[in-house]
């Protein structure tokens, strides 16, 4: 065998328990001289044949039990190493209880006590020398025949040193760990199994430079999403690679391997610090309860559903009218450690004897009505379904929901309702309006029923969504398509706004329209240029980048709250109420009845006017619909 198979190859249990074997033989002879200090009478060489088979019966029938000899020697560890002292300890434990028989029935000393004691520490430090010499052997050779990555470890506890560890062992050392970094001065100039820390003093990319460091893995425990993009942006200005670590509570069975290292994601950096919740409050309302979930199937509908199964609901109902994709979300919740009894039901929010079927079959006590049609310029082209989904669908639940007695109804809706420039945006507006005045409605009827509603930005990663579509445009090679250079969105994490949506749906009265601090926006622009460089390419020469205009209805900057409304603080410092304007429910219902009635006739000019009369604040931008804006203006002017 040539010495690159000695080194490589995995060597058999069956070789090293043949080893071990051999340096059980060599133990026993060399505690058996050093107890005569290699001067051995002749009566004592009888007893050498005895002592080695009885030494050598017992540690085979420990070996087979605890194994020893399984482990892979390269990556040889401290459970190997409990392996080795557990099965030697009780083999010496028996040996001596087997003398002092033997002595007692016969008085003849199979082996002096001395001898076996020596042999145990012998055979032990034998067995792990073996083992230790083969590993370093091994990863010695490995470093001298193989192109190693420069890496610097960012985090210098111990998940830090848990990164160290895995990457020496499991990545074949084509990692060469150059420095720990942290941002605790107290831990600079000291070492960590032989690599020294360094203070992360604003330095970082020199550092970076001087090191000839070719990927950051970032593995610190505690760590700011502001402080990762800083360090992100610094390591991708020089072309460093960066990774990064899932929490402790995510690693398979508590264990970390090479595998949990992933690529840093664009989601990664635009998260936020977790949000703090009033999980019993939440528990308390949802608990035991029938909750209905519609748009089930959706990015936002489908987290809430899996939240909500952590509540412990009495019966959840999933409703969805894309076939497909709930069949997934089933699988899904199916395969669930947590259990929880649960209903599909396949149907469409505007179909109202399907909805009336659901609501006296199942009688839902808590609704989160997610279910709606988002896409700002598909909507524009098609508005009248827009109508159906967003408004009328939206009043059917409501409706029903007044009728059955639910004890509250959360309506999720969107930061394009404020000042809409759009169909979506306006249709929202129009869905919110109805809800709250009905809620209003209530109250003044002193009924039970409770209606609030959840107003956020953009969700990161929820379907057809521009990180999804940025992802798809790289994966094919470009070019990345943005609309404008200065378009800007707010981001949030699809857990973080159903934790928030949980929240307010329970702390809200009735006739809320709750606000989520949606954070500072960001410019799709970057956005783009930053998922360019976390891929590994460069801009201009990999991939190109290619502004189309805005599209129909597409504002270039978003509002949570139009010129009029202000807020009022709650408990939670991430959720706000919004103060808006009240309606009151008999002229919105005439309204949203003569608007849905116009889906009929088909005449998208006739929808709109509608629409802008409902919500005056309505102004369309960049769209056909612009023209209308006008009409709807000297109507008012005539009016007064």
């Amino acid at each position: 065998m040539d010495i690159h198979r000695i080194f490589t190859a995995k060597i058999s249990r069956w070789t090293v328990l043949q080893i071990d074997i051999y340096l059980c033989i060599i133990s026993v002879l060399l505690s058996f001289f050093l107890r005569f200090n290699f001067n051995v009478p002749l009566e004592a060489w009888d007893l050498l044949p005895f002592t080695i088979s009885s030494t050598l019966s017992i540690k085979l029938i420990l070996f087979y039990r605890y194994k020893p000899y399984a482990g892979i020697i390269r990556y040889t560890s401290i459970e190997d190493a409990k392996k080795i002292f557990t099965a030697l300890t009780i083999s010496f434990a028996f040996l001596v209880v087997f003398n002092l028989l033997i002595y007692t029935i016969t008085g003849i000393l199979l082996s002096h006590f001395s001898v076996l004691v020596m042999d145990y520490f012998i055979t032990m430090l034998l067995m792990a020398a073996f083992r230790i010499v083969a590993k370093i052997a091994y990863f010695e050779y490995r470093l001298q025949n193989s192109k190693r990555i420069n890496v610097i470890i960012f985090g210098a506890g111990e998940v830090g040193m848990m990164t160290k560890r895995t990457l020496t062992q499991y990545s074949g050392s084509s990692y060469n760990v150059v420095a720990f970094v942290d941002d605790d001065p107290k831990k600079s100039k000291n070492m960590i199994e032989g690599v020294q820390i360094h203070y992360a003093n604003g330095n970082l990319g020199e550092f970076i430079q001087e090191k000839a460091v070719e990927e950051v893995i970032i593995a610190a425990a505690y760590i700011t999403p502001k402080r990762k993009q800083e360090i992100v942006d610094i390591c991708l200005s020089r072309g460093v690679k960066v990774r990064t670590i899932p929490p402790v509570e995510k690693w398979i069975n508590g264990e970390f391997s090479l595998s949990q290292i992933k690529e840093l994601r664009i989601e990664d950096i635009l998260g936020r610090p977790s949000i703090k919740l009033d999980n019993i409050l939440i528990k308390k309302q949802i608990e035991h309860k029938v909750v209905l979930v519609t748009g089930a199937a959706g990015s936002i509908g489908s987290e809430i559903a899996r939240q909500l199964i952590a509540l412990n609901p009495g019966l959840l109902l999933l409703l969805d009218q894309s076939e497909s994709a709930l069949h997934e979300l089933s699988l899904d919740i199916s395969e669930m450690t947590v259990k929880v009894n649960f209903e599909v039901i396949l149907g469409d929010i505007r179909n109202t004897d399907r909805m009336k079927r659901v609501f006296e079959r199942f009688k839902p006590q808590f609704v989160f009505h997610a279910a709606a049609y988002k896409h700002v310029p598909m909507i524009e082209e098609n508005p009248t379904e827009a109508i159906l989904t967003n408004i009328k669908g939206t009043k059917i639940l409501a409706d029903l929901s007044v009728k059955h007695g639910v004890d509250k109804f959360v309506m999720i809706s969107t930061d394009k309702a404020v000042n809409p420039t759009n169909v979506m945006g306006a249709s929202k507006r129009i869905a919110e309006i109805y809800i709250q005045s009905l809620n209003r409605w209530m109250e003044a009827e002193k009924k039970n029923s409770r209606f609030v509603t959840t107003r956020f930005g953009n969700v990161l990663g929820s379907n057809g969504s521009v990180i999804p579509r940025f992802k798809k445009q790289i994966a094919e090679g470009g070019p990345i398509t943005v609309t404008h250079p200065e378009i800007t969105r707010y981001f949030m994490t699809i857990p973080e706004a159903v934790q928030l949506v949980l929240e307010a749906g329970t702390m809200g009265n009735g006739g809320e329209i709750f606000l989520f601090d949606m954070g500072e926006s960001v410019k799709i622009v970057d956005l783009a240029k930053k998922m360019i460089m976390l891929s590994g390419l460069t801009l201009g020469k990999d991939i190109q980048l290619v502004f189309t205009g805005l599209r129909p209805g597409e504002k270039l900057y978003e509002e949570l709250l139009n010129d009029n409304e202000n807020t009022i603080a709650t408990h939670h410092p991430k959720i706000m109420k919004a103060k808006v304007r009240e309606y009151e429910f008999s002229e919105v219902t005439k309204d949203v009845i003569e608007l849905i009635k116009l889906f009929d006739a088909q005449d998208n000019d006739q929808v709109i006017v509608k629409m802008k009369q409902i919500v005056p604040e309505f102004i369309s931008n960049n769209s056909i619909y612009e023209k209308l804006d006008k009409i709807v203006f000297e109507e008012k002017s005539v009016d007064m």
